[in-house]
């Protein structure tokens, strides 16, 4: 069990495939999070229409700003694996003085991959899911502990992510 500050911002780090969405639909109201997928969605019609990205990103943190100066938790479901991508996403949290967790599901690179191939629904490119652990494996050799967070809580194994509770 991890304890989150409340209010705080929970970015979640990992590939595509890693459980992600999974998990914060499991451990936050579903108002709470918001998902770079879905702000795909909400501006092209298809949320693995990569084209949207930039237009999808500025809706997300536009909602985020609000959420946080209302004192409200918030979830980033992207992957974020990359200190650019949470860079602006810290940045914001302490901008309204409130606390950014991590929390990285840095899965063996065998079964995301495992599991991407099996997905349903949007299909990830698994050489662009490949990239997605490269640049996990960098931040998490580069010290994400060093980039602003509040805490950093890593989970290594399906196991760990499908037994984590927040309190």
């Amino acid at each position: 069990m991890i304890r989150l500050p409340d209010p705080c911002l929970v970015v979640l780090v990992g590939a595509a495939g890693s459980g992600k969405t999974t998990l914060a639909a499991r451990l936050f109201a579903a108002e709470a999070v918001l998902s770079s997928d879905a702000h795909r969605a909400l501006v092209s019609g298809d949320e693995a229409d990569q084209a949207a990205t930039k237009s999808a990103f500025s809706i997300l943190h536009r909602r985020l700003e609000r959420r946080l100066a209302a004192g409200q938790t918030t979830v980033v479901d992207a992957t974020n694996v990359t200190p650019f991508a949470r860079r602006s996403l810290v940045r914001r949290a302490a901008g309204r003085g409130v606390p950014a967790v991590a929390i990285v599901l840095a899965l063996d690179r065998p079964l995301v991959l495992a599991r991407i191939a099996v997905r349903e629904g949007r299909i990830v490119p698994s050489a662009a899911v490949e990239r997605q652990l490269d640049d996990l494996d960098r931040s998490l050799g580069g010290g994400l502990e060093g980039e602003g967070f509040a805490a950093v809580h890593l989970l290594r194994t399906a196991a760990e992510v499908d037994d984590l509770a927040i309190g």
